[in-house]
């Protein structure tokens, strides 16, 4: 398989992009060294091209989870061009933001007003700005995920490992002002111990708890109303993130089934599709203040993201995509447990099955690499990861299937020649780095 152009142009890219591109999470180095092509030319459905015209089905993050109805979608496409087409931008505003509005509180009735941003990180920090103008307070408490922004880095100011739970083991918070320590605290999800701990040093002072209310797995019976009613109690505001989780566990976000809504709840990523969209939406209790704050951008007036935004929920509810995923994650789970077995591999699959994964028990990044460098010479872009698309139907998971038998079984023959050695030898490069620990639990 010839990838020169793909690997020239990444190569040439960390002379002027510092990092090589401008997510963490892309980074060739996190999937398989000088061997994943870092480029693509066209996406559609569940396949992707490269520079060099190889074309492989995508069996990972497809498009870290933004693209929950598969790429480049023709009924969220043809609404977008026919926009781009009529000017995406204008001296005057959207109207599509308005109706979008009116769609997100008609989808969640405990919410009453929104507020639009175009990407994940930048939605979060409205969210949390929102939260300490409305209760006066600076203090914030994290449990998940929630982007790059200072006020989330913050939390490692102390001792740098405050996060590591929840991120990339050591982030550094280099560039993060000093005097934002103190600002931030953690606590350890679905864990009364760690939040009551939290609450008793801190409760009187925060403005919010911003959380994932689930990722990997369904919380505890109570524990997402009883951390609710406790920050009540204290004054502060509770914040769901529902970026990655929303939308592909059930329709809405998962808040809506498992019984608890918050203050303010916050989404980006599959809402568009593939178009940069955010919102941040809650009742007009935690709201109002954000009128009193100074939150605005150009560019969160263009009309694309709200207009992708409308036919990408139209499509979610008419197609039912969550279940479907639920179904796409449910089966390639059962595959990958039941083709290790075959292969005497000792290999545990977890995760929602919106959100599926498995691990190898042993030299977990190594042959984590090894099975990446295979599936890519099986014509598939696979790692340990699977966020199921609507694109990806039976017969995409049949040829996957397939393609995971015959990896398996050349693994299972390299590990009989010599285990960590022998891999690291069929390899012969460099092994992955180790990615977001908190998509590999």
């Amino acid at each position: 398989m010839n990838t020169q152009k793909t690997q020239a142009l990444y190569t040439h890219a960390k002379k002027h992009i510092p990092g090589g591109v401008q997510l963490l999470s892309k980074r060739p180095e996190q999937f398989a060294p000088n061997v994943w092509p870092a480029y693509a030319v066209s996406a559609k459905g569940c396949q992707v091209t490269d520079l060099d015209g190889n074309t492989y089905y995508d069996m990972t993050t497809n498009g870290i989870g933004a693209c929950l109805l598969g790429f480049a979608d023709p009924d969220v496409s043809a609404a977008v061009i026919k926009r781009i087409e009529n000017g995406a931008m204008s001296t005057l505003n959207a109207p599509e933001e308005v109706y979008l509005a009116d769609k997100l509180c008609e989808i969640h009735p405990w919410a009453s007003q929104v507020r639009f941003a175009r990407t994940g990180g930048e939605t979060c920090a409205v969210a949390v700005r929102i939260a300490r103008a409305t209760t006066g307070r600076n203090l914030v408490a994290i449990s998940g995920y929630h982007g790059w922004s200072d006020w989330y880095l913050a939390a490692n100011l102390a001792n740098d490992h405050s996060l590591d739970g929840d991120l990339l083991p050591g982030l550094k918070p280099a560039g993060v002002p000093k005097q934002l320590t103190g600002t931030a605290y953690t606590f350890i999800g679905n864990d009364r111990a760690s939040f009551d701990k939290l609450i008793a040093e801190h409760g009187d002072e925060l403005a919010c708890v911003i959380m994932e209310p689930m990722r990997n797995e369904v919380p505890s019976d109570g524990y997402l109303a009883y951390v609710k009613e406790t920050l009540h109690k204290n004054g502060a505001l509770l914040i769901f993130d529902e970026i990655t989780i929303g939308w592909r566990y059930c329709f809405g976000g998962s808040h809506l089934k498992l019984g608890v809504n918050p203050d303010m709840a916050v989404f980006a990523k599959a809402m568009g599709n593939g178009h940069p969209i955010g919102a941040v939406i809650g009742t007009k209790e935690a709201m109002d203040m954000a009128q009193e704050s100074f939150i605005s951008s150009t560019y969160w007036t263009e009309a694309v993201g709200p207009t992708a935004a409308l036919a990408t929920i139209d499509k979610m509810e008419k197609t039912k995509v969550w279940e479907h995923a639920d179904r796409i994650g449910a089966r390639v789970k059962k595959d990958w447990e039941e083709l290790g077995e075959k292969h005497g591999l000792d290999i545990h699959s977890s995760g929602m099955n919106c959100l599926a994964h498995f691990d190898f028990s042993e030299y977990k990044l190594e042959l984590k690499t090894l099975y990446t460098v295979l599936m890519l010479e099986e014509g598939f872009l696979g790692n340990t990861m699977m966020y199921p698309t609507l694109a990806h139907n039976d017969e995409v998971m049949d040829k996957y299937k397939t393609a995971i038998d015959s990896v398996f079984g050349k693994i299972a023959d390299i590990l009989k020649k010599g285990g960590k050695e022998a891999v690291l030898e069929a390899l012969n490069g460099d092994v992955c780095q180790s990615g977001f620990a908190r998509l590999l639990k």
